[in-house]
């Protein structure tokens, strides 16, 4: 028995943590089954040995099954400081050890910044070159240990001696600027050497003052300001205890790149023949800055984009036309390392794009996006680039120049992402479905780039509300996401307006550009859906006036205080049940869809203040949703149990947020079976209504159905978009049309993971697994159907990995689950399978279904597969 997989703030070993009170987790191993931890012990230490006289906090034995949200509680902590922690546990099958010793450090916290905000001595304007700040410094002797915090006004790569610094792409990332800014903190001890050592940051302008979003407000560039700066302080350790302190101030000096232009939707110019050649004397010095904003600068709290992957291209095409193309066989995110060879002033052209049409090169769906990059050799032997402050969603890159022959040995593609953990796992009997999973994790990869975008290739990229909320779950299900979305609903909270509005992306570029339902309602959805997968009150807490001044903001909007029907709404986006193909709004009406998702919001705020403890929200806004669902019947249900609209969607939210009264929740299922039946198992919903369909088809006794609107492999449906060659998710549903052309309307990207959110039900329907607060506790309900013969998959939680697996035999059913240790699983079989229990098993009857409750370990169920659909 051991503890494992320490964590402080959801990471390992981190530095440069802003938490004053950082929380612990752990995970415990065992062979045994049924452990259950009943006491901890955390020891904190400001050296590695934890003698007594270095602890800062012993917690001593705590009588507590929590492992993971401890909250430190010992010596105050200071900026800059080292804890070296352990554990150990005791559970009713003995006690462990210590833990291996993690540690973690701190950053400036409540500290002011010795360095000041600079410049170049030029004005920087986003079509000139990017600048480089310069400083050499000496160092008495070999430093023991070696911190670089920086963050800038724009983006920064950062070196030492010619060495890459930040592993960290597209730092400092992209936040509401207007309100906080994140640095990082990078262990430079190995790169610091005895005497001289040359620092050299290069500026680009990044989203700070980029071209991004849209031209609604007259302002494609400068959205935040219009000079790149950058903050930084170096702090260095040596043996004899003495330091010495480098920060950012004016004896730095300033020069020029080679990077002519850099921007997010445009890519990225480099002239080799301009690498500076210039000694330290001769530079320029930079310009002192004092930025316009008042703003906080806060530590990084999730893992930076970094490259994920490198894949080399498959084939090198040349079309009809003579074009020469180059194939990744993966629609992916990030660029392209290139290499060549040859004289000075030749070039490299390359622009990016998703499909081919025709046998054609076709990009025009980027919209105003350039996408290209143009590389100037210097003639110098083989050189070598890829791009320093951009990146392309793309599978095919088109080569309009090159010198000399092609070789596609000479290029990689460059895949990067917000570096979190995926841990997540399905397969199944069908080879396209598993296509289809696939798929949706490279979406999210490719839309997790430091904010959770909508899609990651044209002259968009923003972070609209409703593509976030809808995926969370699956997000979770996928990979350890909690991080990427509470460092993004901070900007949640900083970008709602004073009245309670959400904007429709989040940072809010496009200024206050508007709010409607299913986007806004991000604001409570994401939030519990946090909770739900990782039982963090800390963000829920933190985000809960921001859900408050949601359903306030709606309650204020419609001609009564429970029905909303004014305003703009997007409705249910891109829903295949309007008229023609250039449809956005689906035919569900829209006040119903905003009445319903007000309804939904509503209930999640009450549940959010029973976790809380807040008992006048509770009792308010209970009766707020009740007299919301009451509105709704009225409104929007006939006597008979019809919903308004006959869409798929109408009913899906009807159902799935349990609007409708008892006695017609039969009849509305049959009604969307009906309508599900009618189009052949193809799905007609659009953003709002996929997320849900298909669990409460299954819910409601129409499993087959829902499994049979999975494998519909006709438009629209999912695995249409397999057999059309799909490697990520379309933003619609055709956005390739049966006979190969392109849908004609504006808006077509390739990459847009909302109807990825699909995983969710193959994650808590198929296999079963669904969260109760944070896994502790949970359930497995797998529903096997013959349409598949097997079924497995896990996920990584924060007590350990869970797994579900079920196969289908002639006769029988095989059920096999893996349950970490600390964790207490309900276990739902058909009840026809008691018979065949081992009588050790203690289980009850619910509702015709056989509930066993297990502890942790392996398991393996065999019942008769009689009866199953």
């Amino acid at each position: 028995m051991k503890c494992i997989d320490l964590k402080c703030e959801y990471q390992r070993n981190p530095i440069g943590i802003d938490v004053k009170k950082p929380r612990f987790s752990w995970e415990i191993v065992s062979k045994k089954k049924n452990v259950i931890q009943r006491a901890y012990q955390i020891q904190c230490s400001n050296n590695e040995n934890f003698e007594e006289r270095y602890l800062i906090w012993d917690t001593g034995l705590v009588s507590s099954n929590q492992s993971n949200q401890i909250v430190y509680k010992g010596v105050e902590l200071s900026a800059f400081d080292r804890v070296y922690w352990r554990v150990m546990v005791e559970t009713n099958e003995g006690a462990s050890a210590f833990s291996d010793v993690a540690y973690f450090e701190m950053g400036f916290l409540d500290t002011q910044w010795l360095g000041k905000w600079i410049t170049s001595d030029v004005k920087f304007h986003a079509n000139e070159q990017c600048p480089i700040l310069k400083k050499n410094i000496v160092l008495t002797d070999t430093p023991t240990s070696a911190r670089m915090y920086i963050t800038s006004l724009g983006m920064y790569q950062s070196a030492i001696n010619n060495n890459k610094v930040n592993q960290d792409l597209l730092a400092p990332g992209w936040t509401s600027y207007n309100h906080h800014l994140q640095y990082q903190t990078y262990d430079i001890k190995d790169m610091l050497v005895k005497g001289e050592n040359e620092i050299a940051i290069t500026l680009g302008s990044g989203w700070y003052m980029g071209r991004i979003g849209f031209k609604k407000d007259g302002r494609p560039e400068n959205r935040y300001g219009d000079t790149v700066a950058m903050l930084a302080q170096i702090e260095v350790k040596y043996a004899d205890g003495q330091s010495q302190i480098i920060a950012t101030d004016a004896s730095w000096k300033s020069d020029q790149s080679a990077i002519l232009f850099s921007g997010i939707y445009d890519g990225e110019y480099y002239d080799a023949r301009k690498e500076s050649t210039k000694n330290y004397d001769e530079l320029s010095w930079v310009r002192v800055y004092k930025p316009e904003n008042q703003f906080d600068i806060v530590g990084q709290v999730t893992p930076g984009v970094r490259v994920i992957d490198e894949i080399s291209p498959i084939e090198l095409i040349t079309t009809p036309n003579g074009d020469k193309v180059l194939d990744f066989g993966q629609n992916m995110v990030g660029g392209v390392k290139v290499s060549a060879q040859g004289n000075k002033g030749d070039r490299i052209y390359l622009k990016h794009g998703e499909i081919m049409l025709n046998n054609e090169f076709y990009n025009i769906n980027m919209r105003s996006a350039k996408t290209e990059v143009l590389y100037t050799l210097k003639g110098e032997g083989v050189e070598t680039f890829e791009p320093h402050f951009t990146f392309f969603g793309f599978r095919y890159v088109k080569i309009e120049e090159y010198p000399g022959d092609i070789d596609i040995n000479q290029f990689k593609g460059i895949v990067i992402s917000s570096d979190i953990e995926y841990n997540g796992m399905f397969s199944c009997s069908n080879d396209k479905v598993n296509k289809l999973y696939e798929n949706i994790v490279w979406g999210q990869k490719g839309n997790f780039v430091d904010v959770p975008t909508d899609c990651p290739q044209r002259d968009e990229r923003l972070g609209w509300t409703a593509d976030t909320q809808v995926f969370a779950a699956t997000a979770c299900y996928n990979a350890m996401s909690v991080t990427f979305y509470d460092k993004w609903l901070k900007d949640v909270i900083f970008d709602q307006l004073p009245n309670g509005a959400v904007p429709f992306v989040v940072p809010d570029v496009m200024r206050n550009s508007g709010t409607c339902s299913a986007w806004g309602d991000a604001a409570t959805i994401v939030p519990y859906t946090l909770y739900r997968f990782y039982k963090d009150q800390t963000i829920l807490e933190r985000q809960y006036d921001s859900m408050k001044k949601w359903v306030e903001y709606i309650r204020a909007q419609g001609e009564t205080e429970t029905l909303w029907n004014t305003g703009f709404q997007f409705n249910d986006w891109l829903a295949k049940d309007g008229y023609g193909l250039s449809t956005r709004h689906g035919a569900t009406p829209k006040d119903l869809i905003a009445t319903a998702m007000f309804y939904y919001s509503t209930t999640i705020l009450v549940k959010s203040a029973q976790i809380l403890g807040y008992s006048d929200d509770i009792e308010e806004y209970t009766d707020l949703a009740e007299r919301i669902k009451q509105t709704f019947n009225y409104e929007f249900v006939t006597e008979s149990g019809r919903v308004s609209g006959e869409t798929q969607t109408a009913y899906t939210l009807a159902l799935h947020f349990h609007l409708l009264d008892e006695k017609n929740v039969k009849i509305a299922a049959k009604h969307l079976v009906e309508l599900v039946r009618r189009e052949e198992h193809r799905i007609t919903t659009g953003f709002v209504g996929t997320p849900y369909i298909a669990h409460v088809l299954s819910k409601n006794g129409y499993n087959e159905d829902a499994y049979r609107m999975l494998l519909n492999e006709e438009c629209p449906g999912w695995l249409y978009q397999i057999n059309m060659g799909a490697t990520t998710i379309w933003e619609r549903w055709d956005s390739l049309l049966p006979d190969g052309s392109i849908n004609p309307g504006t808006m077509n990207s390739f990459n847009h993971y909302a109807y990825g959110s699909i995983a969710q039900w193959l994650f808590e329907v198929v296999l079963g697994i669904t969260p109760n607060s944070g896994f502790q506790t949970f359930n497995i309900a797998p529903k096997p159907n013959r349409l598949l013969s097997f079924a497995k998959g896990g996920i990584n939680t924060l007590y350990g990995r869970i797994e579900s697996m079920w196969e289908i035999n002639e006769e029988t059913i095989t059920v096999s689950l893996a349950i970490p240790c600390n964790t207490t699983a309900k276990v739902y079989l058909p009840g026809i399978c008691e018979q065949d229990l081992d009588e050790t098993v203690k289980y009850e009857i619910e509702n015709n279904e056989l509930v066993i409750t297990l502890g942790s370990g392996n398991y393996v169920f065999t019942y008769s597969s009689n009866g199953l659909e």
